[in-house]
């Protein structure tokens, strides 16, 4: 299976994405997971909802150890994981970047942004 990874952050072939670093997503906590998807929709979503300036990427990862579905989605909102989430605790090496990809239309974007404001003014955090 190709693992993807989407983020703002700028890698390069053979670096690490490990736990231990402000997440990409909410109050910028320390992340105590890594997030990897088996579907390119999902690291679209990823790529362009990361928080940061930097240009939005899609890296093909390769997990360096075990990997558990994520239960961010797939235990509420998308049982029986159809969007292939899940997450790690060991670093995800990146093997490639997606160079060409089709982004969301602005509206289903700004949709999306608008539920997670939503969430967040309610105190809740999409990623632990």
């Amino acid at each position: 299976m190709i693992y993807y990874h989407g983020t703002r952050a700028d890698l390069g072939h053979g670096d690490l994405i490990a736990i231990g670093h402000a997440s990409n997503y909410g109050a910028r906590k320390q992340a105590s997971w890594v997030y990897l998807t088996g579907t390119l929709e999902a690291a679209i979503w990823g790529a362009e909802l990361a928080r940061g300036t930097g240009r939005a990427r899609i890296y093909i990862v390769e997990p360096t150890g075990g990997v558990v579905d994520d239960p961010n989605l797939t235990d509420q909102k998308f049982p029986g994981n159809p969007t292939l989430s899940y997450r790690s605790r060991a670093p995800l090496r990146v093997v490639g970047e997606v160079a060409e990809w089709q982004g969301h239309s602005p509206e289903q974007l700004q949709h999306m942004k608008a539920a997670i404001e939503r969430l967040e003014t309610l105190g809740i955090e999409a990623i632990d």
